[in-house]
Parts: structure tokens; C-alpha cells; sequence
């Protein structure tokens, strides 16, 4: 059977580190009060010149750089990001015009903070359906563009930055030795659209609008539903939490990560955790994660990788990937 493989990782960020300190002259904060209940210790800032589709280019580009490919190799680009540059078009297909890609197609994906596991699973399609053989799968986003910088209960918690992977097809056995991916799921709920959401858009209110959070509903559901998709997705490949090489979750916050791992039986030891160093960048965070993880030479070649991540909507999935 056809499997999508990982040929490289690549990630971007903005030039601006915001260190916790730094938001104490922003809104009544203190660097102790945002480690213990997030973990989080800085995050990047993107400047005037550095956008969704700029930050995205830099990380294909990477990416591509880690695959020995070029745009010209690559059929189809899925950009997951709720900060587009424009409302259209796409900032994927201003990502293939960066690139110089005069093939193929590019598109949007919009599910939040799910948007990389939904874009992984939605590439996935295409190169099992025949449609594209090499597709770069990108996580973008300038979260602080719509953040309200006089709330404290949002503004310390996300960060901007970009990550991508580049998938190509391979032959399988059909069996969970395979590399690529091997098994996923994925949910929504939009039920539960007003405990996260923006206060905007060109159909509602004409305006970009900015976050909104009920931050503790949004802890109250998360670590049951990470568990639901990641369960199935176990039972999908007939694996268990203790075959797992690595578990690379959506980087939100610490609490949440520690708690789903334990629920699950994942050992510590196995848990990628960037959090404190780039804040919640939405669906640049599992591909950022990513990349430092396989940078430092933690995640190799048959390494059994599970992405998983729940953002607004709700929306949350899980992708389970044979490096």
C-alpha cells in the first residue's frame, strides 16, 4: 500500500523574543505566576515585516532544505493557519508564489490549533488517493495580530512562528513497521465554539476581531478528548502507549501536556515539550516541536512519532507517523 513518509522538518521564527519579564510592563502579570500555571517562559513576536506567509515561506524552505528537494519537487502545499494574510487568497498560494512554484496547487486549511494534524491527515489523502506524490504540509501563524494585548488571561499565552514537513509517497507492507503514517483520527464539536473563538470576521462584525478564551472550560475538555482520538488511533494500528517513541503534543500548556501523557501511560521521558520556549503558536506548534526535537537528534529514522493537538471549534485529532 501507499504510505505518506516524512523526508524532512523544517521550522521559522520571528527575530523578536518576548520573555515573560518583558509582559510585566504589558498587562498585571509576573514570570512566576505564567510558568506555574502554564509553563510557559517567552515566546516570539513577529514584526511589521514578518507575517503568517513570510514565516511560512522560511520553514518550507527549510523543510525542503532537510528533504534534499526543491518547490519544483513538491505537487500540492497545505497551509494550516487561522492568521492569513489576507482573507483571500490563500496564503498558501502566496507561499508558492515565494517559492517559485509555477505547478500544482496550494490551499488553506482552518482548524485552529488542530490545523497541522488535520493538514498531516488531509495530505495524507491526497498522496494515497494518487493526486500529489510530494506535498509540504506547513503550520503558520501570527497569533499576536489578533491578541488583546490588555488581556492577560490570553495575551501571556500564545507566541508566532512556522513549522513544515515535506511528505512523499512510498510503498508499505501495510503493517505498523511502515514508515509514515500509519493511523489517525479526528474530531469536532462546534457545540463548544464560544469558550475559544475570535470576536470578528468580514461576514459578522467586518473586523479581524481578537481572542477569546474560557480558559478553564477549555482545560476541563482537553485532556478527555486528547485521550478519545489518541485511543482510537492506538487501536487503529494495534499499538499501545508503551511502543511509542515520542510523543510530540500540541504545545498549549505544560499542565495539559503533563496530565494527558499520564492519562495515556506515556513515560515522561518520551514527551516533547516546547511550551516554555515558543508559547502556543496555534498550528505552528506541533511542527515546531517537531523540528527541534528531530534537530537534536531525539526523533530518528523508525522512530514511532505520535502528533496530537485540540484547538477551537473544538477540534482535536491525532496522527500516528513512522518516521
Amino acid at each position: 500500500m501507499i504510505r505518506s513518509v516524512v523526508l524532512g522538518v523544517g521550522s521559522s521564527l520571528p527575530r523578536r523574543v518576548m520573555k515573560n519579564t518583558d509582559l510585566e510592563g504589558v498587562v498585571e502579570t509576573s514570570d512566576e505566576w505564567i510558568i506555574q500555571r502554564t509553563g510557559i517562559r517567552q515566546r516570539y513576536i513577529a514584526a511589521d515585516d514578518e507575517t503568517t506567509a513570510s514565516l511560512g515561506e522560511a520553514a518550507a524552505r527549510a523543510a525542503l532544505a532537510s528533504a534534499g528537494l526543491t518547490a519544483d519537487d513538491i505537487d500540492l502545499i497545505v497551509l494550516a493557519t487561522s492568521t492569513p494574510n489576507n482573507t483571500f487568497p490563500a496564503t498558501a498560494v502566496e507561499i508558492q508564489e515565494r517559492l517559485g512554484m509555477r505547478h500544482g496547487f496550494a490551499f488553506d486549511m482552518q482548524a485552529v490549533c488542530s490545523g497541522f494534524v488535520y493538514a498531516v491527515t488531509t495530505a495524507d489523502l491526497y498522496i494515497r488517493g494518487g493526486l500529489a506524490k510530494r506535498v509540504l504540509v506547513i503550520g503558520s501563524e501570527t497569533f499576536s495580530r489578533i491578541l488583546d494585548w490588555k488581556d492577560r488571561s490570553t495575551c501571556v499565552l500564545f507566541g508566532d512562528g512556522a513549522g513544515a514537513v515535506v511528505l512523499e509517497a512510498a510503498e508499505g507492507e501495510g503493517t505498523v513497521a511502515d514508515r509514515g503514517v500509519l493511523a489517525q483520527s479526528l474530531r469536532s464539536d462546534g457545540s463548544h465554539k464560544e469558550k475559544l473563538y475570535v470576536d470578528g470576521g468580514p461576514s459578522t462584525t467586518g473586523t479581524v476581531g481578537h481572542l477569546r478564551m474560557e480558559g478553564r472550560e477549555v482545560f476541563k475538555h482537553a485532556v478527555g478528548m486528547i485521550t478519545d482520538v489518541i485511543e482510537e488511533t492506538f487501536s487503529q494500528a494495534g499499538i499501545t502507549a508503551d511502543d511509542l517513541d515520542w510523543f510530540v503534543p500540541h504545545q498549549a500548556n505544560k499542565r495539559i501536556i503533563d496530565a494527558s501523557a499520564k492519562k495515556l501511560g506515556i513515560a515522561e521521558q518520551k514527551v516533547v515539550v516546547t511550551v516554555d520556549l515558543h508559547g502556543n503558536t496555534s498550528a505552528a506548534s506541533v511542527p515546531l516541536a517537531l523540528s527541534v526535537a528531530v534537530g537534536d537528534g531525539r526523533i530518528k529514522k523508525g522512530d514511532l512519532v505520535l502528533l496530537e493537538a485540540m484547538g477551537g471549534g473544538f477540534t482535536w485529532g491525532a496522527v500516528l507517523i513512522r518516521w
